[in-house]
């Protein structure tokens, strides 16, 4: 392995973990524990392959000590305000931001338990809100997470629901194919937006999946990757409750 790559992972560590301590003081405690673990498997890989001297192994060590006494602190905080049921973790997502794609935002709270999710969403009806739901669906199938059911509660397309009521069958029976079960249910009085997990979290959007800003062009960045589309500004609301309840 070259020196510049071991540097590089070096950089990378010390990155993630800049931003594992931002998090970590913006008490965004769930993002910021990913960040500590990938932070610190970054900082052991660098060790294992490459630090020879012995007062250098030292260093590294009280450092992901450091690191690693503070991602288990956070983890028992978030725990016990799981078990009081005071979990409350709000994220700010400014006008024309970038880096909140969907596997960004939800990957904090996908874990291997996760089996069953209900997206409550008025507006999964006009083309680029049916593929933003498209996008969120694949990025469940992608996640390290046993997805097996999704249950999506929206409203009727009342000026034209044929491309609606075709595109989400078509999606149906694509996820049927994956495993996974589409249920679809329509509602005319819904407003409210938000998606449940039934590993106990709850994630309430104000704009809903909808929350990224048009591309300029079919050819610009951020056209297929969404952590690089910006976004309309929103907040997310996170909650964590032990009997989480089908919507």
């Amino acid at each position: 392995m070259t020196q510049n790559h071991v540097s590089g992972m070096e950089t990378s560590a010390i990155s993630v973990l800049k931003r594992a301590v931002e998090l970590d003081h913006s008490d965004r405690y769930q993002e910021s524990l990913v960040c500590y673990q990938e932070g610190i498997q970054l900082l052991i890989d660098a060790m294992k392959v490459a630090v020879k001297d012995d007062s250098k192994r030292g260093h590294y060590r009280e450092k992901i000590k450091s690191y690693m006494d503070r991602a288990e602190q956070i983890k028992a905080h978030v725990n016990q305000m799981k078990e009081d049921v005071k979990y409350h973790e709000q994220i700010r997502i400014a006008e024309d931001a970038t880096g909140y794609s969907y596997e960004s935002l939800f990957k904090p709270y996908m874990s291997s338990l996760l089996t069953e999710v209900w997206v409550q969403d008025p507006y999964i009806r006009h083309t680029h809100q049916l593929y933003n739901f498209l996008r969120y669906c694949e990025m469940l199938l992608k996640a390290p997470c046993q997805v097996k059911k999704i249950h999506l509660l929206t409203s009727q397309d009342e000026a034209d629901s044929s491309q609606q009521s075709s595109a989400l069958a078509e999606l149906k029976e694509s996820l049927n194919a994956q495993g996974v079960t589409l249920d679809l249910q329509y509602s005319s009085t819904i407003h409210d937006r938000e998606i449940r997990f039934d590993n106990g979290w709850i994630i309430k959007i104000g704009r809903g999946l909808d929350y990224f800003k048009r591309p300029k062009g079919r050819f610009s960045i951020g056209y297929c990757d969404y952590d690089l589309r910006q976004c309309q500004e929103t907040n997310v609301d996170i909650f964590h409750t032990k009997h989480t309840k089908t919507l």
